[in-house]
C-alpha cells in the first residue's frame, strides 16, 4: 500500500473511533434512558478541561484523563438530582432544560479562559512509520481505549447484575420498583455513567489538539446524528450510529472539499433517517 493509502485508512479509522468514544456517553443517555441531553457537548468539554488543568498544574495530561470521568461523573450526578430528574415526563422540558445547562456551563469556562485556544499536550507525542506513513501514536491507543471503553460498558451494561437492574429500571420503571429496585439510584447512577463516558471521551480526544469553550457544542452535532441514525433503547445502535456516520466523516475529506464532504454525510444521514425514522437498531 502506498503511505497516501495508510493515511487515509488510518484517518477513517481514527475519525471513526474518536466519534463512538464521544457517542459511548450519549448512548448510555439518550440511546438508553431516552432523554435527549443538550449539555452531553460540555460534558466532553468538561473532561477535556480537566486534561487541560492537570496538564499545566500538575505537568501531566494522563492523570488528568483517569480524573476527568470521576470528576465529569460526579458533576452528572449532582445535575440529575438537582435538574434532570424533575423532567423525566417531559422531554420538552428535559431538552430546554439540559440546553440551558450546557449554555452556562460554556459561557463559564468562555469567562474563565485566558485565551481563546489552549493546547493541551498528548501523553505520547511520538509517531509510528507504517507502510511509509507517518501516524500519530496517541491516535492508535485512542483507537484501542475505545475498543476497550465500548466492550466494558457493554458488558457492565448487558452482561452484570447492576446492567440488568438498569435497564430494567429503563424499560419498565413501575415493574422494577414493585420488585424492590431503587429506580432513583439507577437512574442517577445511569445519568452519571453516561457524564462519565463523555468526560473520559473529552480528555482522551483533546490531547494534540486546542481546548476552546465551544468544543463540547461543535462535537454535539455529529453525536447527536449518530444516536438517531443508530435508533434508541439500546447502547448498540447509537455506536453503529457512530460508525455509520464516522467512517464518511473520515473517507470524505479524501474525495472531495471537507466542509462539502460534511455536508453530504449530514444529507445522507437525514435521508436515511426519512426512510428509517426508528434508525438502524429499532426496538
Amino acid at each position: 500500500m502506498t503511505p497516501e493509502l495508510v493515511r487515509t485508512i488510518f484517518d477513517t479509522a481514527s475519525v471513526a473511533s474518536i466519534l463512538v468514544l464521544l457517542v459511548l456517553g450519549m448512548a448510555v443517555i439518550v440511546g438508553m434512558m431516552r432523554i435527549f441531553n443538550l449539555c452531553q457537548g460540555e460534558f466532553v468539554m468538561l473532561g477535556a478541561v480537566v486534561a487541560y488543568l492537570s496538564s499545566t498544574f500538575l505537568g501531566s495530561t494522563l492523570i488528568g484523563i483517569i480524573l476527568a470521568p470521576i470528576v465529569v461523573g460526579l458533576f452528572g450526578s449532582l445535575l440529575e438530582r438537582t435538574v434532570i430528574r424533575r423532567f423525566y415526563g417531559s422531554p420538552a422540558g428535559a431538552l430546554l432544560a439540559t440546553f440551558a445547562v450546557g449554555f452556562v456551563i460554556r459561557e463559564v469556562v468562555r469567562a474563565l479562559m485566558t485565551q481563546q485556544g489552549a493546547p493541551v499536550p498528548a501523553p505520547i507525542p511520538d509517531s509510528v512509520d507504517i507502510g511509509g506513513a507517518q501516524l500519530p501514536v496517541w491516535r492508535l491507543v485512542i483507537m484501542v481505549v475505545t475498543i476497550l471503553a465500548v466492550a466494558g460498558t457493554y458488558l457492565v451494561l448487558g452482561r452484570s447484575s447492576i446492567g440488568l437492574r438498569a435497564r430494567a429500571t429503563l424499560d419498565n420503571r413501575e415493574l422494577a420498583e414493585a420488585t424492590g429496585i431503587s429506580t432513583r439510584r439507577m437512574y442517577a447512577g445511569t445519568y452519571a455513567v453516561g457524564a462519565a463516558l463523555a468526560g473520559f471521551a473529552g480528555a482522551m480526544v483533546v490531547p494534540g489538539r486546542i481546548l476552546y469553550p465551544d468544543i463540547g457544542i461543535d462535537n454535539l452535532v455529529p453525536m447527536f446524528i449518530a444516536v438517531m441514525v443508530g435508533g434508541l433503547g439500546t447502547i448498540e445502535g447509537p455506536l453503529l450510529g457512530a460508525l455509520a456516520i464516522g467512517v464518511p466523516f473520515g473517507l470524505m475529506p479524501a474525495l472531495v472539499n471537507p466542509v462539502f464532504a460534511q455536508v453530504i454525510v449530514i444529507i445522507g444521514a437525514i435521508v436515511f433517517m426519512r426512510l428509517r425514522p426508528g434508525g438502524l437498531v429499532n426496538r
